[in-house]
């Protein structure tokens, strides 16, 4: 077969031993946790912010944004939830370029999967440890999850993995809110189809075993926007977009609905200010319809401690995958969002 074994990964128990949360440190993660499962299910009113860098790559920079972002949460936080994107895995679309932390080379070149799985639980660890910040990830590979699911409150499957049947049967088996990106294509069916599948209880063989879930209501909608055929970027957070995402959560008969604007990607055309300006649209359309109010009720934004983005790591805090607000911004628009929260 093309397939060659390299090496045999270390006991699942090991790795989670090295990195786990105990005392005070997991009390705080179920906290979140819980208050978290209440945003989702519409019991506490509180706007949900999954924010941070596109890809965590530099773990003194990222723990420096952890920092500077549990501080701003405790200024907003009687109307805003922050959970920080520490997005460890990246998809790439022909398989080229950074693939993230978990496969990032060490100082001397290799690539060790076993050395990357323990750097993303150290990094993750640390950020709960000194911040208390709840984090998300992106679900790349369902069979790394047994590595971090310990550590992490939200889990996001991305818009190249939500039409795979083994994403959608393992966010059914989550016991925390799993967010389902609209594909490429901007297919909702697609999304939905997923949501209603991670929403209901299945069986399906996974890891080497024979398993079965209980199905995740807290599976929710992603709206990212899309691309044509002819490669230009078509947006999914005008008020039209939303009333469609919304009948379609009436017409599949979820649980606990509830919609995240992804103000990036192709909503924002990789254009990080335009972040900005989609934001504030998606507030005013909750003031103008109830509906709206009621059920988006989230914004995933990338963000890190400086503007746009970089080819290699050259400058301190700066993307080296898609572009990002930087910290100055970022810290404008989250107060902006909570002053229009609290009229």
């Amino acid at each position: 077969m093309g397939i060659h074994k390299i090496s045999s990964l270390i006991d699942t128990a090991e790795v989670r031993k090295a990195h786990a949360l105990t005392g005070d440190d997991l009390a705080k993660k179920q906290v979140n946790d819980s208050a978290l499962a209440k945003i989702i299910k519409g019991e506490d009113d509180r706007l949900l912010l999954v924010i941070g860098p596109c890809s965590s790559d530099n773990e003194k920079a990222v723990l420096d944004y952890a920092h500077r972002l549990s501080k701003l949460q405790e200024e907003v936080k009687d109307k805003i939830f922050i959970v920080m994107r520490v997005y460890t895995a990246k998809p790439r679309t022909n398989g080229d370029g950074y693939k993230g932390l978990v496969h990032q080379p060490d100082s001397e070149g290799a690539t060790d999967l076993i050395t990357g799985i323990k750097a993303v639980r150290r990094l993750q660890s640390r950020i709960i440890r000194e911040t208390g910040l709840p984090l998300a990830d992106e679900m790349l590979y369902p069979t790394n999850l047994i590595y971090f699911e310990d550590l992490l409150s939200y889990h996001a499957i991305g818009a190249r993995s939500v039409e795979d049947q083994e994403h959608r049967f393992v966010a059914s088996g989550l016991d925390v809110p799993t967010g389902l990106k609209n594909p490429t294509s901007g297919n909702l069916n697609v999304m939905f189809n997923a949501i209603y599948a991670a929403h209901n209880k299945q069986e399906f063989i996974y890891n080497g075993h024979e398993v079965k879930t209980d199905g995740n209501p807290l599976a929710h909608a992603i709206l990212r926007g899309s691309s044509n055929e002819y490669g230009q970027n078509e947006v999914n957070y005008h008020y039209e977009d939303l009333v469609k995402a919304l009948d379609k959560y009436s017409e599949f008969g979820l649980e606990n609905p509830f919609i995240l604007v992804d103000t990036n990607h192709d909503n924002s055309g990789k254009n990080f200010m335009e972040q900005i300006r989609i934001v504030r649209e998606v507030l005013l359309n909750r003031e103008w319809d109830k509906r709206i109010a009621d059920t988006v009720r989230g914004f995933m934004i990338e963000s890190y401690l400086e503007d746009g983005r970089q080819d290699t790591p050259e400058v301190y805090g700066k993307s080296i995958t898609d572009p990002c607000l930087g910290w100055e911004k970022t810290v404008n628009l989250i107060r902006e969002i909570h002053t229009t929260l609290s009229k």
